[in-house]
Order: C-alpha cells, then sequence, then structure tokens
C-alpha cells in the first residue's frame, strides 16, 4: 500500500486491453483483500477510489474466464465493508447516492448462466444490504436500482413456467431422468425463494417494502386471483397443480406476515364475502379491511403500491357494498358447483384435492396469520373463536373445517375407496390428511364416511389376502416389517416437515403398466404397494377405533425352530452355493444347463416356518449319502407344471428379479428406470410320468407349508371385525 499498488494495477489496467493480464490482477487484488484483517489497512485500500475505478474499468467479457476473477474480485470488497468503509465506495449528492459502482456493476451478471457467478452475486447484494447504511437503502430500493427486484421476480415466473411444462409433459410418462429434471427445476425456484427470504430478514422497512410488493403485485396475485376464478387470466398460464404448489412453496420458504396475510385474504375472500353482515363491534373495521384488499384487487385490478402496510395488510380504500357474482370456466376436473379454494378440495382430480388441503394446512399452521383468518380456517381444533362480537351460530356455517368436514373427510375417503386403486403414495399421503383431520373431529367419523372407510379397508384387506397366492407371499413378513414403521412416521410427521414435492409427484406419477404385470419386478412391486396399502388402512382402523396408531406387530424375531423341523431350518439356514446338504429327501431327475450339458441332480424342496426353498443338488463324488448344492431358487415363484407333450418333463419358474440387491433403484418413483430382467425357467427331466408328478407334488406340499405359516403368522391383522370395539388384539403369533 504504501508504494502506491492500487494505483499501479489501475495503471495497468488502463494501457491493457488483454484478459491474460486482467484475470490474474482480479485474482491478485482478490487474494489481497480477503487476507486484509486490518481496519487501517482495509480503509486504506478502499480510499483513494482505486476500487472503483478497477470495479469500472471497461472489462471484455467475451466468454472467458474473466467473468469468475471480476465477480470473485467484487465479492471480496463486498466482505470488507461496513457503515465506515460503504461511503468510501458510493458517490453522493447531498444525502442522495447517485453512483454506487460495487452494487450497479454486480447486478449485471444477476442473470448469468453460470451458478457460482449467480451465487457470488447475491451473496454480495446481502452483504451490502446487512450494513445497515440509510443512504444505501434509499438508493436499492428506488428505480431504477430497484428494478433489480423486479427482474429476480419475473426470472422467478419464468422458472414457474418452465416447471409446469415439465410436470405437463411428465405426465404418464414419469421416468427417473425427468423426476430428477422436476427435482433440479424445483431446487432452482427453492434457492430463488431463500434468497428473497434472506433479504426481508434483514430486517430494513423500505427493503422488505419494495420486494414484497414485487412478490406480490407480480407473482402472488397474477397465480392466485385466476386460480380462484377472482379475475381473468391476463398472462399466467400455470397449471392449477404446479400453482397451488408454488404458493404454498412460497409460504413455507418466504412466508411474512403481509405475504401471509394476503394469500389468506385471497383464499379466504368468498367465505369473507358471506360474513360481511355478521361483523359487529371492534372486529368490524379489520374484517372489513380484509375485504376491501381483495375487492379492491377483484374489480379495480389495482396493484399494492406505495399505500404502505397497516398492521400487516395491504392498504386499500374503503370500496361500497357488493354481491360477489365473479365467474369464469375452469378445467373440467374441478368441481363446478363449488367457489374458490374448495373447487379443488372438492375436485375429482386427487392431487388438486391433495395439493388444495395442504394450502389450507399450511395458512392455519403459519406463526404470521392473523387470528381472524385462522380462525376461519377452523384448522387448529376445530376453534370458533373468531371474535366474541361474531354470533358462533352464524360463524359456524362459514368455518371451512367446521362446515365442510364430513365432505372434507368424504373426498379424502373416497381416494382409498376408489377402484381401480389410486398409486399407494397418493393413499399414504391422503392417510396423512385423513388423521391430522381425525384429530379435529374428535377421532370419529360419521356412520356414512365410516361405511366408506370400511369398504375400504374390506377392499385393501382382500387385495392383501389375494396376493398371499402370488409369488411373492414368502416376501410379504419382511415387506410388512420394514414398512409399517415407515407408515407410523409418514402419519405423524407435522406438516412443516412435509416435503412438498409431493404435489408435483402425484401429478406425474402413473401406476405400473398393466402389460408388465406378470413381470418379475412388477409383481414385486405391486405385492409392496398393497401390503403399503394394507398397512395405512390398519393404521387408520385403529386410529378411528382406538384413538393411537400402533407399533410394529411383527419387531419381534421369528422363534427358533423345534422338535423334527430343526434339520430343515439347518438346511435352509447353511444352504449356499457350493455347500453339502444330506440327499435323503432328495429326488432324483436330469438337467440340461446350456454351458454344462445334461447333469444328474437331486431335487429336493424345503419349507421351514416361512422360508422355503428349492434346492438343486450333485450327489458329492465320496460321501453317498451327501450332495453339493448347484442351485437354489426360491419356492413361492416356482409354479410347478408337467410339460403336455412330455409327461416326464417339470418347467419350473425361477425369479431373477431380487429385491434386496435392486433396493436402491427400485426406491421412489422410477419404475421405469430399470433394465427388467427376463424370468427365468428350468425344466427338470425324470424317469417316468409317476416320479415327474411326485417331484410336482412334493414341491406343492412345501410350498402349501410355507404359505400356510405365513397366514397364520397374519391372521391376527386379517381378522374381520366391523366393530372396532370388538377388534382383538393385534399381537403377532409365530406359525410352528
Amino acid at each position: 500500500m504504501e508504494y502506491q499498488l492500487l494505483a499501479e494495477f489501475v495503471r495497468v489496467l488502463k494501457i491493457s486491453r488483454n484478459s491474460r493480464i486482467e484475470a490474474p490482477l482480479l485474482q491478485y487484488l482478490s487474494i489481497m483483500i480477503q487476507n486484509m484483517d486490518s481496519e487501517h489497512a482495509i480503509y486504506y485500500c478502499l480510499s483513494n477510489g482505486y476500487i472503483n475505478s478497477i470495479i469500472s474499468h471497461e472489462y471484455k467479457f467475451d466468454g472467458g474466464d474473466l467473468a469468475p476473477y471480476y465477480i470473485s474480485f467484487l465479492r471480496a470488497v463486498s466482505s470488507k465493508i461496513n457503515r465506515d468503509t460503504l461511503c468510501l465506495l458510493v458517490k453522493v449528492d447531498g444525502d442522495v447516492v447517485v453512483s454506487f459502482p460495487l452494487y450497479s456493476e454486480a447486478l449485471k451478471f444477476a442473470q448469468h448462466g453460470e451458478k457460482m457467478i449467480q451465487t457470488a452475486v447475491r451473496a454480495l447484494t446481502l452483504n451490502i444490504y446487512n450494513v445497515s447504511d440509510d443512504m444505501v437503502y434509499q438508493f436499492v430500493s428506488t428505480p431504477p436500482a430497484s428494478n433489480y427486484f423486479s427482474d429476480l421476480v419475473h426470472s422467478l415466473k419464468e422458472q414457474c413456467v418452465h416447471l409446469d411444462s415439465l410436470v405437463l409433459a411428465t405426465v404418464g410418462t414419469c421416468t427417473d431422468q425427468k423426476r430428477k429434471e422436476l427435482l433440479l427445476e424445483t431446487d432452482k425456484i427453492v434457492d430463488d425463494l431463500y434468497y428473497f427470504k434472506d433479504i426481508l430478514c434483514v430486517g430494513e422497512s423500505r427493503l422488505s417494502d419494495v420486494v414484497t410488493q414485487n412478490l406480490l403485485n407480480l407473482f402472488v396475485f397474477p397465480i392466485l386471483l385466476p386460480l380462484l376464478q377472482l379475475r381473468r387470466n391476463e398472462g399466467s398460464n400455470l397449471s392449477a397443480i404446479t400453482s397451488l404448489y408454488i404458493v404454498s412453496l412460497l409460504l413455507e420458504v418466504v412466508g411474512g406476515k403481509t405475504i401471509t396475510n394476503a394469500v389468506a385474504e385471497i383464499v379466504l375472500y368468498p367465505f369473507m364475502s358471506s360474513l360481511r353482515d355478521t361483523i359487529e363491534g371492534s372486529t368490524e373495521k379489520l374484517f372489513s379491511n380484509h375485504l376491501n384488499n381483495v375487492h379492491k384487487l377483484v374489480y379495480s385490478g389495482s396493484e399494492y403500491g406505495g399505500g404502505g402496510i397497516i398492521n400487516g395488510n395491504l392498504c386499500g380504500k374503503p370500496v361500497p357494498s357488493y354481491s360477489h357474482s365473479i365467474n369464469f370456466s375452469v378445467d373440467g376436473s374441478v368441481c363446478q358447483e363449488r367457489g374458490g379454494i374448495l373447487a379443488f378440495v372438492f375436485s375429482e382430480n386427487h392431487s388438486l384435492l391433495l395439493a388444495s388441503l395442504f394450502l389450507l394446512f399450511t395458512l392455519a399452521g403459519s406463526k404470521d396469520i392473523e387470528h381472524l383468518l385462522a380462525s376461519m380456517i377452523g384448522l387448529h381444533a376445530m376453534q370458533c373463536r373468531m371474535d366474541h362480537d361474531i354470533s358462533a351460530s352464524q360463524v359456524v356455517d362459514k368455518i371451512i373445517f367446521v362446515a365442510f368436514m364430513p365432505q372434507i373427510l368424504n373426498s379424502l375417503l373416497k381416494v382409498l375407496a376408489s377402484e381401480p386403486p389410486t398409486p399407494v403414495q397418493i393413499q399414504w399421503h391422503t392417510g396423512w390428511f385423513l388423521q391430522k383431520l381425525l384429530v379435529l373431529q374428535g377421532k370419529k367419523l360419521d356412520d356414512h364416511n365410516l361405511q366408506l372407510f370400511n369398504t375400504s379397508y374390506k377392499q385393501s384387506r382382500e387385495r392383501f389376502q389375494k396376493e398371499l397366492d402370488g409369488c411373492w407371499f414368502d416376501c410379504m413378513l419382511d415387506t410388512l416389517r420394514n414398512e409399517w414403521t415407515s407408515c407410523k412416521a409418514a402419519l405423524e410427521k407435522p406438516s412443516q416437515s412435509k416435503d412438498l414435492l409431493f404435489m408435483l409427484e402425484h401429478a406425474v406419477f402413473q401406476e405400473i403398466a398393466a402389460g408388465n404385470a406378470t413381470s418379475a419386478y412388477f409383481s414385486w412391486q405391486r405385492m409392496v404397494d398393497i401390503v403399503k396399502a394394507f398397512i395405512l388402512h390398519v393404521q387408520l382402523k385403529a386410529f378411528i377405533c382406538k384413538g393411537e396408531l400402533l407399533e410394529n406387530p411383527l419387531l419381534a424375531s421369528l422363534s427358533s425352530p423345534t422338535g423334527s423341523g430343526i434339520t430343515h431350518a439347518l438346511d435352509l439356514s447353511t444352504a449356499s452355493f457350493g455347500s453339502e446338504i444330506s440327499l435323503g429327501a432328495g429326488i432324483s431327475c436330469r438337467i440340461a444347463f446350456s454351458n454344462a450339458g445334461i447333469r444328474d441332480i437331486y431335487l429336493i424342496p424345503l419349507a421351514c416356518e416361512t422360508s422355503g426353498k428349492l434346492l438343486l443338488a450333485e450327489k458329492h463324488p465320496f460321501r453317498s449319502q451327501r450332495g453339493v448344492i448347484i442351485a437354489i431358487a426360491p419356492l413361492a415363484e416356482l409354479s410347478p407344471k408337467i410339460d403336455e407333450d412330455h409327461p416326464t418333463w417339470l418347467h419350473l419358474r425361477t425369479r431373477e428379479f431380487d429385491p434386496k440387491l435392486n433396493a436402491s433403484k427400485t426406491r421412489g418413483y422410477n419404475l421405469k428406470g430399470l433394465n427388467h430382467a427376463a424370468e427365468g425357467r428350468w425344466t427338470l427331466g425324470f424317469p417316468n410320468t409317476k416320479a415327474c408328478e411326485a417331484a410336482r407334488l412334493a414341491i406343492l406340499e412345501q410350498i402349501n407349508k410355507q404359505k400356510s405359516c405365513v397366514r397364520s403368522t397374519l391372521a391376527p391383522l386379517l381378522q374381520d371385525n366391523s366393530d372396532c370395539s370388538d377388534e382383538g388384539s393385534s399381537n403377532m403369533r409365530i406359525c410352528r
């Protein structure tokens, strides 16, 4: 510094037009500034206008590496400014900042294609906002500098449009790759919203006002008003499901009193309109303010401008009394007989139903929403405590989760009882809403809804029982053990912890294609989904009947075998390729392998408790009563059949798909992301038809033995008790 190093840098920049010189120079400056610890050195560095000269120099960003070095330098400078040094980087005229190169030049890269540069610019702006300089706040919150915030909102809208196009393009073709694209796009939107949240958290009123104005006028209102049929669509072409997702995400990430209450006012507008004549006393003025805010937006098309914020509400002028008569055409899946948010709550589209309910849950659970608006939703403890000045009998009929609770529960139960069944992911989320609403309802259903739930429960139980005859019955106990804990945790999850992406996943997720239903993989996936759906119904039944969720009934390990089953249990537990086994119960036959020719083997079907395997063994070369295992297959899939043209041939089907090996690939929604192997098949030859039939019967006997034990173990869960009060114990017993 003593040798006028910065002045020399400025001189070099003026005589150089080569980025190969400018880039290392900026890198050196960044490193130098980042390592300054002395306040005196920082003050000296920022004085004399040298830093501003370096910032304002006309660089040629021609797509090379200069831009990252330049932004890194600007960020390094921003990290060292404070209230004492910020004045060295701005040019003022009286009490007004007229030039701030550090801020202005950085904003030119705000929409840069490289994420690293975007992140650096946002970090730089937050460093400036957090300095708490009054003149700088005035500069950034007035045009042209304030255009940065409107540009941010427009960029956010473009990302939402792109997300919506992905959602619409993905419907019916949800592959793993497309789901990753959805995740990537939603992550970008979440990042932008958190940036808005960081700006609002600075806590400066002018900064918060300009950000809030832009978010409401350019983002929230153009989405919500057409969505709820309160204003004609004038540019927002987002689908209903994407709109509900975006608004819920905004509330969850950004929130704040102004935004939360503005959204609540619009959502609750039809209900407030019908309550206008019932309001008296001290609440009347506040209630009228809420109505006037939305009325101004709906009928005059006004925006929230310079009126300011009063008690967290949008400031609007009083308007005369009116009748709500706006009606626009909507999508065919939306309930035409209902208005506003209820059109989606009672929609035939399950995704819209769940998404609209979650928006109401998010509003009611927000700490920023006013008590008057929260009471109109009525989600917490069925509260009707809007105000002592309001007639309780008149208000109850207008509170969403009081007046419409039976119908809402009915809509959710119809999702569970629908035929063909909805995807299990939707069923689980539907169960989550049911469990939360049942808490408010006193954990009871009226007769009609209880009958509907019983129907849904019986359908689920029948599908579960039918699956016991399928080729994956041997895995049902393990699946039930594993999924039970997951289901209980999902039902108990608070709304604040719920991943909002479930709204979009429901919209694009499709069930397993019927044409592939016979493959081992799709049969396994169907079994898992049926088990998960049955667990949900068991838990909901317990909650309705007993008021609590059940603990896992299969946590205890299967008891050790005793008596005559001990030998078979040992054989099964130690059976592996190349191990020895007794040939006492083996059936002699022959098999042809493509790479090993015809081989003489012994067929040994073994079932012990809920486990069962078919072993193929060759005679041991030195021990006549022992064999060496050369192949193993689960009993459940074999389906032994004698060849019609060759009655000494026995065909066995084997599973090529292993759930344990493919667990990571099959988790989630990427049902079409696997290469599904073809089914395996063994053909065994026997000396005569009698031996072939004996082998078939021996295999079926062991399969039935294994299946019987699985059924016995599951019997307590499958008890048909329509009266919950008579429901027996759900403790699981073990088949011996």
